[in-house]
């Protein structure tokens, strides 16, 4: 099973500006966004499997081409684990075509310019002075709640941390 990978334009619901990560046990706000083949994939379909939501700051820069780059790397492990992955950034759609063929990205990246999605997640700006999403990632777990939180995420070692607590999570389900 190849996992579908997408970054998402639009969410369902906007969060109380309340300044803290939308928490653990916390319904995910439904996402859209579109596959490499242009299908719609939403966040609310993937119910009993875990998925992955994913912030970066901006196309093309050290940090966010390194954790792009390990979820591709990564891409046949979360196929495997039956893991749909989701990325969100704030940049235009010319700037992520242009990240995905300098980078070879099997994914899609579909722009968040007004920030709906990541208002939703609660997620703050990298910087005061800037219109960027920090770096955070949310595991949604089979029941479409927040599993899990990263509010600060090292790029290169991330994909692997997340495949990590995926792989505890479901072991963790077995055992109950």
């Amino acid at each position: 099973m190849v996992p579908t990978v997408a970054l998402f334009a639009l969410a369902a619901a906007v969060a109380p500006p309340d300044g803290e990560l939308l928490p653990v046990g916390a319904p995910a706000p439904d996402v859209i966004g579109k596959d490499a083949s242009g299908k719609t994939v939403r966040l609310s379909a993937q119910k009993r499997k875990f998925a992955v939501v994913y912030f970066y700051p901006k196309d093309d820069t050290t940090g966010c081409t390194k954790e792009a780059c390990a979820f591709r790397d990564n891409l046949d492990r979360f196929g495997k684990a039956g893991v749909t992955v989701f990325g969100v950034s704030r940049d235009s759609e010319a700037s992520h075509r242009a990240f995905q063929s300098k980078y070879q990205l099997p994914f899609p990246l579909v722009a968040d310019p007004s920030g709906a999605v990541q208002r939703a997640y609660r997620v703050p700006n990298a910087r005061p002075d800037a219109e960027v999403a920090a770096r955070v990632t949310f595991l949604v777990g089979p029941d479409g709640k927040i599993a899990r939180v990263w509010p600060k995420v090292d790029p290169t070692l991330h994909a692997g941390e997340v495949l990590d607590a995926i792989t505890a999570a479901k072991a963790e389900m077995k055992s109950r």
